[in-house]
């Protein structure tokens, strides 16, 4: 019987002790004002158009028009896109250089480049990839070691060379008022050269102004 009332004691008290706790940590969140605010949901945005985040550098329209209008370009070319024997380039970013006060990954606008003109082209262009010359002499390799055969198209006696080859160059002018009003010029230069003579047989420009109170971080 002793043990029995001990027993409920013990409950009783455990039972107390919790809701003391409960009351406590409800009487602490509200006192310090703590509110569980849900978050600006995610949400798919029209990459032609300016976004909810912008400032005043180079953003998604911006490449979309600026590779709309060199493929266009570059298409009317008769060097380029009118040879009888479909020319050889290379479309990458190895010799295109950012030398604006943006910071720019330069192969999101030299990959949409590359591949919006070869999907245009038709045919009418040959691209030669550089960025994977390793991945072309290992299988080169491989065929002429005799352990795959030489696939459908043959064996030639080297890699293909290229016609002309893309460059170009980012640059910037920066100002700044002192109510912090921040104002970009951005120039952006397109060059095709021929990679035998060294003449550019091609160039474009793109080049846009923009201004806002507040600016962005680029990454």
């Amino acid at each position: 019987m002793l043990g029995d009332i001990g027993d409920r004691r013990g409950s009783g008290i455990s039972a107390f002790a919790l809701a003391l706790g409960a009351a406590v940590l409800v009487a602490g969140c509200q006192t310090t004002g703590v509110q569980n605010v849900a978050g600006t949901p995610t949400n798919y945005q029209d990459t032609r158009t300016a976004g909810l985040v912008r400032g005043t550098g180079i953003e998604s329209q911006d490449i979309k028009s600026m590779v709309d209008k060199m493929v266009r370009h570059m298409l009317a070319n008769p060097t380029l896109a009118g040879a009888a024997e479909p020319p050889r380039v290379i479309v990458d970013s190895a010799y295109f250089e950012n030398q604006s006060s943006q910071r720019i990954d330069k192969d999101v606008l030299t990959d949409r480049l590359a591949t919006q003109l070869q999907i245009s082209a038709n045919g009418r262009i040959l691209f030669v990839n550089r960025e994977r010359a390793d991945m072309v002499e290992k299988e080169r390799a491989l065929k002429r070691a005799g352990k795959t055969d030489t696939g459908t198209v043959g064996l030639t006696q080297a890699v293909a060379g290229a016609d002309y080859r893309l460059s170009g160059r980012i640059t910037s002018l920066d100002q700044r008022t002192r109510s912090g009003v921040q104002q970009r010029y951005m120039n952006i230069v397109f060059r095709m050269t021929d990679l035998e003579n060294g003449i550019t047989v091609w160039a474009n420009q793109y080049d846009f102004k923009k201004a806002g109170q507040d600016d962005v971080v680029y990454r």
